[in-house]
């Protein structure tokens, strides 16, 4: 780990990242690719310690108010955040200034922030968004190793649920011959429904592989499942795109259980159900006579 003063802290699309890699040790994961231009050690956490100052100084200069997102790039709850609470200090500013959230995690640390998600949604709205890939447990400590299970993320869910804060899940990426089967996506469908989630991101069934990141998920294979990384090579050389054999049927089926269990599956709606900011003034309006 180590520490450097950014320049700047939001995207042009009110996104931020807290830190640069990740410990969580996903086997498929993209941030690791070279054109993400890191010059450390992916698991040599950068962190951007002005962070906080950088916010607040951007959310004052804001003419409207909007979502701030984060957890795009790295997950924002790793192990060095139970320490350094930069995501805690930044949610307090979205919290004093009356902005909206929308985070992206893999992690049950979240909870510990739980009091100031739900102020931020009580007075604007907070969308708290959860990565599922893989049902199965034992796989998924294979394939997700330093972070908590898809059962855990689930309870997560209920508990956002319980305390009205809106969820979303990421139902990706689905790594063919490993998880993608239709026990794995019901499992997940299964969590999604009982959770009540709004909606469901899933761009397709299959995993995007480049530089950088084609090399570790391949070493992963070659650990733990042999013979695996030369069936990959053999069907898709290089490619970019990985998609599933099974990709279509599964499709058909996440589409059709959404469409009966209400759960929104159009990737662009659930975007702009991210990128939308509400004010509750009803809550502003109380709280002037308070």
């Amino acid at each position: 780990m180590h520490f450097v003063d950014a320049k700047g802290i939001l995207s042009a699309h009110n996104g931020m990242n807290l830190y640069r890699g990740c410990t969580h040790g996903c086997i498929y994961c993209d941030s690791r690719s070279t054109c993400y231009q890191f010059t450390h050690e992916f698991e040599d956490i950068e962190v951007k310690q002005n962070a906080p100052e950088l916010l607040e100084k951007a959310l004052r200069s804001k003419r409207k108010k909007c979502m701030i997102g984060t957890g795009a790039m790295c997950d924002p709850y790793m192990h060095c955040e139970e320490r350094l609470q930069l995501v805690r200090r930044c949610l307090e500013l979205i919290d004093r200034y009356g902005f909206g959230v929308a985070i992206q995690t893999k992690s049950d640390r979240i909870l510990r922030d739980l009091d100031l998600l739900t102020s931020i949604n009580r007075k604007a709205k907070c969308v708290v968004q959860m990565t599922l890939t893989t049902y199965e447990e034992e796989l998924c400590r294979i394939v997700e190793p330093n972070v908590c299970t898809t059962r855990r993320r689930y309870e997560v869910l209920q508990i956002m649920r319980e305390n009205g804060i809106p969820t979303v899940v990421w139902l990706s990426p689905i790594l063919p011959y490993i998880n993608d089967t239709q026990e794995n996506i019901e499992g997940i469908l299964g969590y999604c429904r009982d959770a009540g989630v709004y909606g469901i991101v899933c761009f397709g069934m299959g995993v995007t592989l480049r530089q950088g990141d084609r090399e570790y998920f391949y070493a992963a294979l070659d650990k733990h499942f042999p013979g695996l990384h030369e069936r990959y090579h053999r069907k898709y050389g290089y490619a970019y795109e990985i998609p599933s054999d099974r990709s279509k049927e599964l499709m058909r089926f996440f589409h059709g259980f959404c469409r009966e269990h209400h759960i929104v599956s159009d990737v662009n709606e659930v975007f702009g159900y991210l990128r939308e900011f509400q004010e509750n003034k009803g809550y502003e309006q109380l709280s002037m006579f308070l």
